[in-house]
């Protein structure tokens, strides 16, 4: 043992100046979208790509292929966190060498050309001033799947990076219900005559305001601000740049509260996932969190199974009507709970109710897929992205904007990271209902504020464990059972049957 432990302490170094590196990425990555000047951009694109050179270079070395066999053929427990990290580093080896440097370096600064092209064009509402960066983004995106491997189907390979060891055929069946009943569930709704009066949230909410009381509430559910902060963006987002350092960004609008807040909500679910990994692991393979769509689990957990809950609110509206008395001093709580959970199909996905969200998610699934596989040509985007909002939603974008140009993804190459958001929805579902198993009744516990109990049960049977495990494995280590879209549909027809009157 004592080879193998010289080999497991150089590959930590290794393994440390490689979290290193990319957290200095996600640090720039920050910083880009929230203070640099529009004048940074190409700078900024020509820094992002030597240090995604520098990371490429030390991940592929033939020393870490050396470490990697040696502890792979060595007598690490198989059920220990060492072995553990060996996995997650010869994943991110073997994908790596398989990729040259130079497609390396050029993702990177087309991520940043594109992703600032994508800024001019939600600014002129026009698609066309995006749309070459985002075909050049897409052959990149085909490249390195091919340069992967994807056994058929190009979108596997690309899919993998996010919900390892799922593939677009699994997603395929395990959204076909969804499409189908949260269909019919929106179509009941709709038919239902109930129409929530939601103007108390669209009067004049002063930012400054609301980021106090956002900061309030983020602080309250265990968000740690010594590690972390609350700032302003174009597109929310969570970024972590190493446990200590943990931050949150939202987008404020004055005539709407539910926006920034929700958003706050959402952003925190995120942070405190990462926050709450075991400091162990810190500076290794296993300090983050085990895919998107479990790290979407806790952000749609957060915002929606705590913070549009009945039971949330009769503790914290008080608070609320206290911060903005002008705006909700007379509004009753129900009035409050019924207009956060409004459903109303709408165009913009981070602003959709729970009723209608993966719908917008199907549609970037679907879309994302045919361009990826040559279907759909880039230049046909925002008729295809309409045509599908009127048939999912029945709705109709008037802009790009307000269309194919909303999330900022394609952009910077996420292709493949759509369909996390719709596996967080059934997973936090099934997560939130193994908590209440084990701690009892949670609307009484939020009833009264105490959240502790909530996140303490997700620190162990979640967080701490980074990406120890494996996403189904991890899954069913906390609930019993393995990914189900039942549970999911079955909340949702509860929920909103009984807000909107519906028939059990």
């Amino acid at each position: 043992m004592p080879d193998t432990r010289e080999a497991f302490d150089e590959f930590r170094r290794e393994a440390a100046l490689l979290h290193d590196l990319g957290k200095a990425s996600a640090l720039l990555g920050w910083d880009q979208d929230t203070y640099m000047p529009p004048g940074g951009a190409e700078g900024r694109g020509h820094v992002m790509a030597t240090l995604s050179a520098l990371h490429h270079e030390r991940l592929t070395s033939p020393r870490m292929g050396e470490l990697l066999a040696e502890l792979e053929g060595s007598g690490l427990d198989p059920a220990s966190p060492e072995r553990a990290m060996v996995r997650e580093a010869r994943r991110a080896f073997d994908r790596a060498t398989k990729l040259p440097r130079r497609l390396v370096e050029e993702l990177a600064r087309r991520s940043s050309s594109a992703r600032q092209a994508w800024v001019r064009a939600r600014e002129a509402d026009d698609y066309a001033l995006f749309e070459p960066e985002l075909k050049a983004m897409l052959e990149l995106k085909r490249e390195e799947a091919d340069a992967v491997g994807h056994g058929g189907r190009r979108y596997d390979a690309l899919l993998d990076q996010y919900e390892p060891g799922t593939t677009a055929a699994e997603l395929e069946a395990l959204f076909a219900p969804l499409r189908t009943r949260q269909a019919e569930l929106l179509a009941a709704i709709g038919a239902s005559g109930v129409r929530p009066d939601a103007t108390m949230l669209a009067l004049d909410y002063p930012e400054a305001e609301q980021h106090a009381y956002a900061s309030a509430v983020a602080a309250r559910l265990g968000y740690d601000f010594e590690r972390g902060r609350l700032d302003e963006t174009i597109h929310p987002f969570a970024e972590s740049m190493g446990l200590g350092d943990v931050r949150i960004t939202t987008r404020y609008v004055r005539d709407d509260l539910a926006n920034g807040l929700f958003s706050v909500l959402h952003e925190v679910g995120h942070a405190l996932y990462e926050q709450g990994i075991d400091p162990a692991f810190a500076r290794t393979p296993l300090a983050h969190g085990a895919s998107l769509g479990l790290h979407e689990s806790q952000s749609r957990l957060w915002e929606n199974l705590v913070g549009r809950s009945l039971a949330f609110w009769e503790g914290a509206y008080p608070g609320l009507q206290a911060a903005f008395p002008a705006q909700l001093a007379g509004v009753p709580l129900e009035r409050f709970h019924a207009a956060v959970n409004r459903v109303e199909p709408s165009l913009v996905r981070t602003e959709a109710d729970e009723v209608s969200y993966n719908l917008h998610v199907l549609v970037r699934f679907e879309l994302e897929l045919a361009l990826l596989e040559g279907d759909l040509d880039t230049r046909d985007l925002p008729g295809a992205w309409n045509e599908r909002y009127r048939e999912y939603l029945g709705v109709t974008p008037p802009s790009d904007l307000l269309g194919c140009l909303q999330d900022i993804h394609w952009s910077v190459g996420l292709i493949g990271y759509f369909p996390t958001y719709a596996l967080g929805n059934l997973m936090s579902v099934q997560l939130y209902e193994a908590a209440q198993a084990a701690l009892g009744d949670l609307d009484a516990q939020l009833r009264v504020g105490e959240l502790a109990p909530l996140l303490g049960w997700l620190r162990e049977h979640v967080h701490r464990h980074g990406s120890r495990y494996q996403p189904q494995e991890l899954l069913e280590r906390a609930t019993g059972a393995r990914l189900d879209a039942e549970p999911y549909l079955a909340y949702l027809s509860r929920k909103f049957g009984a807000l909107y009157g519906l028939e059990p």
